[in-house]
């Protein structure tokens, strides 16, 4: 490994760490920390964006420096696995034990495999299935992947692992969100239970998405590089003038919009030709 290809791997070592980092804060009982005063799941969920913004950079970077490699790729994967795979399903866990279980409960906990809720067997099982997604996906995109030039980078063949990640993520930061900052005390329960019963299902259909042969643009290569029209600027900066004021909820909305834009798409190419078969021959990027 030569010394200009260590920092790209550094990027995508940080990436590493904020997975991990994101499942500590989430294993910790939930309530305020001396991060900003956010909730442990906040701070988990958090971390998995900043895990994100390491992940955009670090291919650009090798690429930049001329450093990409092998060894780069496979270590790149490992590391979203932990951070998009791993740290997501686990931080949606910790969401549903919080607000479901008895309070009563001292030991043990209200999801896992060996409980006695249907529901808590239920969502265990959506998570261990969202992480064998996640692992599948970053599979296949390495089987299938041969080159590292961005003019082949446009698509991605199924939900990318960020894309899936940043759809339960981005809910579950709102949901905190408007929990601290929307609903009285006599509300909250009522509304805590029903997003963690929302977000599982989320998980689910991202988890069925990651696996999926449904064709998702690549954002930075796709919509970001090059020229662009005036209309398509407007519809780029709007999105980061909404965040300003509604973060959260800016954020929910544009990773749940991606997540939906593959079977969109989809479905639109279906009503334009619904003679021909749709051929996904796109190379894709992760």
């Amino acid at each position: 490994m030569g010394p200009i290809s260590v920092v790209p791997t550094i990027l995508t070592l940080a990436n590493l760490v904020c997975g991990f980092a994101a499942i500590h804060y989430a294993s910790e009982p939930l309530g305020p920390t001396a991060v900003f005063g956010w909730s442990t799941i906040t701070v988990g969920g958090a971390l998995i964006f900043l895990g994100m913004f390491f992940d955009a950079i670090d291919g650009s970077v090798a690429r930049l420096t001329r450093s990409t490699s092998d060894l780069g790729a496979q270590l790149d994967s490992l590391a979203d696995v932990v951070t998009f795979g791993v740290a997501p399903a686990f931080l949606m866990l910790q969401l549903v034990d919080a607000y479901y279980r008895d309070p009563g409960m001292v030991t043990g906990a209200f999801v896992g495999p060996g409980v006695a809720s249907f529901y808590g067997k239920a969502v265990w099982s959506i998570a261990a299935l969202y992480v064998c997604g996640a692992g599948l996906r970053l599979a296949r995109f390495n089987a299938e992947t041969s080159s590292h030039e961005e003019s082949d980078h446009r698509f991605f063949k199924g939900l990318p692992t960020p894309g899936a990640a940043g759809a339960v993520a981005s809910l579950i930061l709102l949901q905190q969100h408007l929990m601290f900052t929307r609903f009285a005390a006599t509300e909250s329960l009522t509304f805590d239970r029903v997003a963690a019963l929302t977000i599982p299902v989320i998980a689910l259909l991202c988890a069925i998405g990651m696996v999926s042969n449904t064709r998702y643009p690549h954002i930075v290569n796709r919509y970001l590089r090059g020229g662009r029209d005036f209309g398509s600027v407007v519809r780029l900066i709007l999105p980061v003038v909404a965040a300003v004021w509604f973060l959260q909820e800016t954020l929910a909305a544009a990773c749940t919009f991606y997540a939906l834009s593959g079977p969109l798409g989809l479905l639109r190419r279906r009503k334009d030709d619904p003679v021909s078969p749709i051929e996904d021959d796109e190379p894709e990027v992760e």
